[in-house]
């Protein structure tokens, strides 16, 4: 079975989800875990905050825009995210087809199962699947906690499809007070396209898209473009504004 946030509010019981969500929101920074102590490999062990539930975790983990799914050595899928299922539809280069995380090509194929092989021997790695020409797909491959009669997990973390998608693209463009031509503009640069293939893009004059830059810049007090997308870049992961509800 393959959990979404909606299932886990009513059917997330299982011993062996919660401790693997627990460990998701401690590997990624800021996981919302606190009174560290003694007691973890690490060093440490990181304990719930009051309040703190599964279905919180995976409504949380469901939020962030980089895809995330947790699967056995052998590529038993026991967890993805929102972001995931996405981005596997649009890239085509995995798949969940019954409960097993499949690449659509051998290659792939053999390149993940390496990764999980690794992970198997406590192992993190970083790994392309370049699928046809047109996609790519990057994966983080991180060993979690081993846990006393439960199976050995592995998190693989998608990386993010586009930052100009981003939710908080938007937040950053109103908090700036962009228009929504200027905040247009901003998400093709993030795109790497240069100001004169901006302009054809967009059908209008090279000097009215350098208009738009300078404007940019001033308003986010930013040096040049550069620093500008470089900003954009670092901004919260929070998930596509594709897939979530309207901003207040």
């Amino acid at each position: 079975m393959i959990f979404t946030a909606q299932a886990l509010q009513q059917s997330l019981r299982s011993s062996q989800i919660v401790k693997t969500l627990g460990w998701i929101m401690e590997v990624l920074p800021n996981g919302g875990l606190v009174n560290k102590g003694e007691g973890s490999p690490l060093g440490h062990e990181a304990m719930p905050a009051p309040g703190a539930s599964p279905e919180l975790l995976a409504l949380v983990v469901d939020e962030l825009a980089c895809g995330v799914v947790v699967t056995s050595l052998t590529g038993v899928v026991l967890y993805a995210n929102q972001a995931a299922h996405l981005e596997m539809e649009r890239t085509g280069v995995l798949s969940i087809r019954g409960n097993l995380l499949q690449a659509h090509s051998l290659e792939d194929g053999k390149t993940l199962q390496d990764a999980l092989s690794r992970a198997a021997e406590g192992k993190r790695s970083l790994i392309n699947l370049p699928g046809d020409a047109s996609v790519r797909l990057s994966l983080a491959a991180v060993p979690l906690k081993a846990e006393a009669g439960l199976a050995a997990r592995v998190a693989l973390f998608f990386s993010r499809a586009a930052v100009y998608e981003s939710l908080t693209l938007c937040f950053f463009a109103r908090n700036h007070g962009l228009t929504a031509t200027e905040e247009q503009v901003l998400a093709v640069l993030c795109q790497g396209y240069s100001t004169p293939e901006i302009a054809q893009q967009m059908r209008v004059a090279v000097s009215t898209i350098r208009s738009h830059v300078r404007s940019l810049c001033a308003k986010t007090r930013s040096s040049g473009v550069r620093e500008l997308v470089n900003r954009v870049a670092v901004l919260p992961p929070a998930a596509s504004a594709l897939q979530r509800g309207p901003m207040h």
